[in-house]
């Protein structure tokens, strides 16, 4: 069985913290909400629910991600880490739009002569809690999650914001709705409806990376020209070129050609490329995936440019 490392720790302890939270506050809202007549307490309700699903999702997934390489995964399982990232993503871009139906079919309804009962203050107790555990929440795990170089507990982290800000929606208007009586009840679903626009543009910016890196687009051209930069400055490279690169998880995998005097016997050229990828694993980590392949070439390294 393969260690446990600081990292995979890390990891499980705030997802398993965030887990615990989400349960919690879920059963406090759906109580909340069925207590205090509130459909907007429900629905967050429901949206602690999903963070409570992503948090088993990246348990399962980080834990598979973080298996050492094998005859069937040459490169490890750290895309399984990125398909949990886009899972997430989804999932959040599923719950923006419930939420978002849900708060438009009650504004069509309030603006056809339709009435929306008042909730009552549990519902507004139970929504200023969830904004302040899950803002805390947000803050400690994105710097986990930053620490550990996770995409898919970063990704988390924003699933707790987004449910953070679901929640300061509802208690615009459960707030709302009991200052100035059940005439303006109809606050709670437009400011449901803004917050779920916000959590929709927050799925996309997890969507678009971990499609990206699943279908192997390339690193940013700032990190490649770093790469390339950094391959040049070995002693005896002539030309870094043949550049390609992608992720795998939170590893980079970097494939590239160098240029070499032809004249090199095969054990100089080799020490060169191996040079060159120790130079790239100082810079981007031991667990990055670095290929170099030797050509010769006509000029000497001290004839080069």
């Amino acid at each position: 069985m393969a260690k446990v490392t600081d990292r995979e720790k890390s990891i499980y302890r705030v997802t398993v913290l965030g887990s615990v939270v989400n349960l919690v506050l879920l059963l406090f809202k759906f109580v909340a909400g069925v207590a205090g007549h509130s459909a907007a307490m429900i629905a967050d309700a429901v949206h602690s629910l999903s963070d409570f699903i992503t948090d088993i999702i990246v348990l399962v997934f980080v834990r598979i991600s973080s298996k050492p390489e094998d005859r069937g995964h040459e490169y490890g399982h750290g895309k399984y880490e990125t398909l949990a990232t886009l899972v997430i993503g989804v999932v959040l871009l599923g719950v923006g739009a419930g939420i978002l139906y849900n708060a438009l079919t009650s504004i069509v309804a309030v603006c056809r002569g339709g009435e929306i009962e008042s909730p009552g203050v549990i519902a507004l107790v139970a929504a200023a809690v969830s904004i302040v555990s899950k803002e805390w929440l947000y803050r400690y795990t994105v710097k986990v999650g930053r620490s550990a170089g996770s995409q898919a507990v970063i990704a988390n982290a924003w699933h707790h914001r987004s449910d953070a800000l679901s929640s300061i929606g509802t208690t615009v208007g459960i707030g709302g709705a009991l200052l100035l009586g059940s005439r303006w009840a109809v606050l709670d679903p437009i400011a449901a409806a803004v917050v779920s626009l916000f959590i929709i543009r927050a799925s996309f910016k997890l969507i678009g990376p971990a499609v990206n890196e699943l279908v192997d687009t390339a690193l940013p051209h700032d990190t490649e020209q770093e790469i390339i930069d950094i391959a040049a400055s070995v002693p005896g490279v002539i030309e870094p070129h043949e550049l390609h690169t992608r992720r795998v998880g939170n590893a980079f995998a970097i494939e590239m050609h160098i240029l070499v005097d032809g004249t090199m016997t095969l054990s100089e050229a080799h020490a060169i490329a191996t040079k060159v990828e120790d130079a790239i694993h100082e810079r981007f980590g031991s667990g990055t995936h670095v290929s170099v392949h030797v050509e010769p070439s006509d000029h000497h390294a001290d004839d080069n440019g």
